[in-house]
């Protein structure tokens, strides 16, 4: 029989640790979703963007490498079952894109900036939270559920969402030997265009980034899905222990700052308790925390105007109905849903893109005409 305790412990303290690593190295390469299509989109500068693709790659293909040996079952993901509600993932996406854009940053950012002394990053994580806390529970979860998620506008497939399962048909390979070779393909192609280029070698973070934010992503699955899979001795059905979801789950920063607020909330409540995501919340914020002291970058920062703060907390709800609708934020489905090769994280990541693009955009052109 196992050890219950020692399983959700061992998984909650990796999740903590992987965490720190993430923010301590987001803060050192200033990894930043939100900045890398502001760069591309208001620059033509494709440095952070391309550390964002390696980083999909390098998830890709470590994810589809576990799976692939047996290390982990990648079907038992919330990203990857057979309710295609393309709807949500389309409106959530740009949802989030939109805020994520006016709150000068993405769910990661958000934390990374907390530990870095950012009091608007403060007030951006608590309506972030609470607004994702309602999308889950609350007011939000009505309209979500009963229009975004609807039967009418959710597609039943007939295998899951992941790309080997539903290319497995037209091209009669094997399941695994087609995933691996999908992965591979897909993988190789994102960090070929990555790595061979001269202006993303200009700043040697961007490797840095793109190789420890993706190898984190894989070893989130693993922890979840190899140490933390095992038999519920009261059903006798195998769930992964130590994450909200009782799935297996990696690196996303919107459902866990939800749960985080809650936690807090309830605290004297014995059935709240921590969790693989809150603790990678407070590991990513920790991890910036420790870096911007060593580097002694840490400076206190706050809202210029009302404006701002305004700006800031419609982008902060934005995102907190958007990370939840579309079930996962640009690192939720930008890499770890990615890495599944799950169709819906792909059309959400694609939704985010155009949504911070159209909002950054839209961005400009207010801005020329008030400077005309």
């Amino acid at each position: 029989m196992p050890d219950v305790g020692s399983i959700t412990s061992t998984v909650v303290w990796a999740g903590f640790g992987l965490g720190v690593i993430f923010g301590f190295f987001a803060n050192k390469t200033n990894f930043c979703t939100m900045g890398a299509i502001s760069d591309v989109v208001n620059m033509g500068d494709w440095g952070r963007m391309r550390a964002w693709l390696m980083a999909i790659g390098v998830a890709i293909l470590g994810t589809n490498l576990l799976a692939y040996t047996g290390a982990i079952n990648i079907t038992k993901t919330i990203y990857t079952g057979q309710n295609f509600t393309w709807l949500a993932y389309i409106v959530g996406g740009l949802c989030f894109g939109v805020g994520m854009t006016l709150a000068s940053g993405c769910g990661n950012k958000t934390l990374v900036r907390v530990g870095g002394g950012n009091l608007k990053a403060v007030v951006v994580f608590m309506y972030m939270g609470y607004a994702a806390f309602v999308t889950l529970k609350g007011i939000f979860a009505v309209f979500r559920v009963n229009v975004l998620q609807a039967p009418a506008v959710t597609m039943q497939l007939p295998t899951h969402q992941t790309l080997p399962h539903l290319l497995q048909g037209s091209t009669g390979m094997e399941l695994a030997t087609l995933q691996i070779t999908l992965a591979v393909i897909i993988a190789g192609a994102l960090i070929a265009f990555a790595v061979f280029n001269k202006q993303f070698w200009e700043n040697k973070d961007n490797f840095i980034a793109g190789l420890v934010i993706g190898g984190v992503v894989v070893a989130g699955w693993y922890v979840t899905g190899k140490i933390g899979w095992a038999e519920n001795p009261d059903t006798l059905e195998e769930m992964a222990f130590g994450t909200n979801s009782k799935l297996l789950e990696s690196m996303s920063f919107i459902a866990p700052t939800a749960y985080t607020l809650e936690l807090w909330s309830y605290w004297t409540d014995t059935s709240t308790v921590v969790t693989w995501g809150i603790a990678t919340v407070f590991g990513v914020g920790i991890g910036s925390f420790l870096y911007a002291m060593a580097t002694k970058s840490f400076r206190w920062e706050h809202f210029i105007s009302a404006q701002d703060m305004f700006r800031h907390i419609i982008g902060a709800v934005l995102m907190g109905f958007g990370g939840v609708t579309a079930m996962g934020c640009t690192i939720g489905q930008g890499i770890t849903g990615f890495s599944t090769l799950s169709l819906g994280s792909i059309l959400a990541f694609v939704s985010i893109v155009v949504g911070a693009t159209a909002a950054m955009k839209y961005e400009y052109m207010r801005m020329m005409r008030e400077a005309g």
